[in-house]
C-alpha cells in the first residue's frame, strides 16, 4: 500500500506502521510531498514522524482516529464498508434524486439525536423522519474533535469521523440506511477554522496563514504561498464525503469567515467541481452556504459572475420571524423588532432584509438586492429555528419554552408553506421540552477553563448572572440536551406533529407550494392586529399572531380550507376568513 503526505516543511519524514518504521522519499513529482510503501490492512495503525520528533503525528488526510486527534491514524478500507459511492450504489442503496427545490431538510446533532449519541442510535430512529416527510437529514459535523461530546465544529481532523460517533463505518450505516429509506444526507462541514486542540497541520505545512485573522486566530490559507495545496486539502476533503460515503449534499459553515484573494476563490473551485462530480455521477449534489453577508453573489451561477454555490441560510427570515413570535429586540434583533411583520413580509418577497439598509448591530450599511427575477426561492433556506438560533442562546431555549403551541403552529405553517427550502431543527417538529444547549468536552484542563470562563462573560454582559448559564463542559449539560423520544406520543406533542405532518404533506402534494418564483409571491400583514396572509399561486396561508381572532379578506377567489390549526370555516362569498387566535390556516382550490 502506497502511503503520502505533504509535508513541505520538513527535511526528513519517516512512517511509524503498527510495530515498524519505514523512510519515506521525497516524491520526484510533486514537491513537498514524501512517499512510502508498506503493507497494510483494514485498521492498521499508522503515523508520520517529522524531522527529529520522537512521537508519530497523525494523518493530516487520515479517514479514522480511533484514538482522538492526538493518536495515530487507521487506514479505512471503504470497500469492505460497502458505502454508497457517489457513481455507484450497492443494490437497494441507490441514493434519493430529489433536488433541492423539492426537498425539506431536517437539521440533526447525533450526539443528542438520541440519548446513545450515536450513528446506528440515530438510524434506529429515521422512520420517524421518513413518517414526518422530510428529505434530507442534514448532520452538524462529524469530523473528530477532542473529547466525546461537542457540536462539532471544533473538529481537527476534516477528513476523518469522529470516533465515538461510530467512525467512519458508522457513517456509512447511517448514509446507508438513510439512503433505503428515501432520504438524502448533507452533512455540515468547516473550513473557515480548526478547533483549539489537537490540531497539528502546523507541523506538517503552512496550512494557516498570519495574512488575515479570524475570531478563532490565525485565517487557514487559501491565498498565500503554499495556499495551493491547502485548497486540494480541502478540497480533497469535501469531494470525500460525496465518493466515499454518498453523501448528497454539503453545508459550508460560515463562508464569510474564508480570506481568499484570489481571483479563482476557493468557494468557486469548490462549487465547479461538486457540479462536476454530480454530472458525472447522476446525483443531484449540492452546496448550501451559511454566509452572513445577505450578498446574492453567492448563489449566483458563476457564468454570471457568482460564486455558484446551490444555496443559502436565510438568517433574515428567520430573525423576522423570530421577531414576530416573540417581540424579542435584543442584538441583531434590533432592525427586524421595530416593524416585525413588515420585515417578515419584505424577507418573503426579497429574500434579504438587509439590501443595502442600515443595519444598527453593525453600525453600518449591509446587504445587496436580491434580483427576484433571475434568482429562484429554492436558493434559500427557510427556518424558524437553527442549533445557532437555539444553542447560542443563554440557556439554549427554543421557541417551544415560551411560545404556546398555536404560535409554534403558526412559525410552522409560515416556514412549511413559505416559498424557501424549509429547515427544520430536530424535535421542533414536536415542541420539544428539551433545551439544546452549548456543550464541549474539552481534555485539556486550562482550554476547559477558558471555555467556561468565557461563555459566562459572554452573557453577564447581557445581564445573566453567573450561575445561571450551564456550564459547557458539565456533562449533564450535554445530558440535557438530548431529545426526550416519550414526547413525541403524548400531550400536546402529538397534536403539534400531526400538525408538522400536515404541512409537509401539503408542500409535497401541492405545487405552488415548491415555485420558485420569487416574484410571484404576494403578502399583506396588518402590524396592530398581528396577522400575516401569503399567497403562492392559487394556495393561501393566514397566520394570526394576536391571542384574540381576526378575521381576513382573501378576496373572491373560491379557496377553501386544507389545513388548520383551530376549527376554521370556509371562506364566504365575501372571500373572508375568520382566524381563531394564535391559529394558521391553509386554503387552496
Amino acid at each position: 500500500m502506497q502511503f503520502e503526505v505533504w509535508a513541505p516543511l520538513t527535511g526528513q519524514v519517516a512512517m511509524r506502521l503498527d510495530d515498524a518504521t519505514y523512510d519515506m522519499a521525497p516524491d520526484p513529482n510533486r514537491d513537498g510531498w514524501w512517499l512510502a510503501e508498506a503493507p497494510a490492512s483494514d485498521g492498521s495503525r499508522y503515523g508520520f514522524l517529522l524531522d527529529d520528533d520522537p512521537v508519530p503525528r497523525p494523518d493530516p488526510r487520515g479517514r479514522r482516529l480511533p484514538d482522538g486527534p492526538d493518536g495515530l491514524s487507521a487506514v479505512v478500507d471503504f470497500e469492505a464498508l460497502g458505502a454508497p459511492g457517489a457513481s455507484e450504489s450497492p443494490p437497494g442503496r441507490a441514493a434519493p434524486r430529489v433536488p433541492l427545490q423539492d426537498a425539506v431538510l431536517y437539521e440533526l446533532h447525533v450526539g443528542t439525536f438520541t440519548a446513545e449519541g450515536t450513528f446506528d442510535a440515530a438510524a434506529a430512529r429515521l422512520g420517524h423522519l421518513t413518517a414526518l416527510g422530510v428529505t434530507h437529514v442534514e448532520l452538524m459535523p462529524v469530523c473528530s474533535f477532542p473529547g466525546r461530546h461537542g457540536w462539532g465544529y471544533d473538529g481537527v481532523a476534516p477528513w476523518s469521523v469522529h470516533e465515538p460517533y461510530g467512525g467512519p463505518a458508522g457513517l456509512a450505516r447511517f448514509t446507508a440506511a438513510a439512503h433505503a429509506a428515501g432520504l438524502g444526507v448533507v452533512l455540515d462541514v468547516v473550513h473557515n477554522h480548526l478547533g483549539p486542540s489537537g490540531n497539528h497541520l502546523p507541523a506538517f505545512g503552512p496550512y494557516f496563514t498570519d495574512a488575515h485573522h479570524t475570531p478563532w486566530g490565525a485565517a487557514v490559507n487559501l491565498d498565500a504561498p503554499g495556499s495551493d495545496e491547502v485548497r486540494a486539502y480541502l478540497l480533497g476533503s469535501a469531494l470525500a464525503w460525496f465518493r466515499d460515503y454518498g453523501i448528497d449534499g454539503l453545508r459550508l459553515d460560515a463562508v464569510h469567515a474564508l480570506a481568499d484573494g484570489r481571483a479563482l476563490t476557493f468557494l468557486e473551485e469548490l462549487a465547479a467541481a461538486v457540479d462536476g462530480l454530480a454530472a458525472e455521477s447522476g446525483r443531484p449534489l449540492f452546496l448550501i452556504a451559511e454566509s452572513d453577508r445577505c450578498d446574492p453573489r453567492t448563489t449566483l451561477p458563476r457564468a454570471e459572475g457568482g460564486t455558484g454555490l446551490h444555496a443559502q441560510w436565510n438568517d433574515d427570515f428567520h430573525h423576522a420571524l423570530h421577531c414576530a413570535l416573540t417581540g424579542e429586540s435584543q442584538a441583531y434583533y434590533g432592525d427586524f423588532a421595530r416593524a416585525p411583520l413588515a420585515a417578515l413580509a419584505k424577507t418573503m418577497t426579497r429574500a434579504f432584509f438587509h439590501d443595502g439598509t442600515w443595519s444598527s448591530f453593525r453600525g453600518r450599511h449591509h446587504g445587496r438586492p436580491v434580483d427576484r427575477r433571475r434568482t429562484p426561492a429554492h436558493r434559500f433556506l427557510g427556518y424558524a429555528q437553527t442549533h445557532d438560533q437555539v444553542g447560542n442562546r443563554a440557556l439554549g431555549d427554543r421557541l417551544s419554552a415560551s411560545l404556546s403551541p398555536g404560535l409554534q403552529a403558526c412559525a410552522a405553517a409560515v416556514t412549511l408553506t413559505g416559498p424557501f427550502v424549509p429547515m427544520l431543527f430536530m424535535g421542533e417538529e414536536w415542541g420539544a421540552g428539551t433545551a439544546w444547549q452549548y456543550f464541549t468536552d474539552h481534555p485539556d484542563p486550562e482550554l476547559a477553563e477558558a471555555v467556561r470562563t468565557g461563555r459566562r462573560r459572554e452573557f453577564a454582559a447581557h445581564g445573566w448572572k453567573a450561575e445561571e448559564i450551564p456550564d459547557p463542559q458539565d456533562p449533564a449539560t450535554r445530558d440535557r440536551s438530548c431529545l426526550d423520544w416519550t414526547e413525541p406520543g403524548r400531550g400536546p406533542h402529538a397534536r403539534l406533529l400531526a400538525w408538522y405532518r400536515t404541512l409537509v404533506a401539503l408542500r409535497r402534494t401541492h405545487p405552488d407550494l415548491r415555485d420558485p418564483d420569487l416574484a410571484a409571491v404576494r403578502v399583506a400583514h396588518d402590524e396592530e392586529r398581528r396577522w400575516l396572509t401569503f399567497r403562492r399561486g392559487d394556495v393561501r396561508v393566514a397566520v394570526n399572531l394576536s391571542p384574540e381572532p381576526v378575521t381576513i379578506a382573501l378576496g373572491r377567489n373560491g379557496v377553501r380550507v386544507l389545513a388548520a390549526w383551530e376549527p376554521v370555516e370556509h371562506p364566504g362569498a365575501d372571500g373572508r376568513v375568520h382566524v381563531p387566535g394564535e391559529s394558521a390556516v391553509v386554503l387552496g382550490p
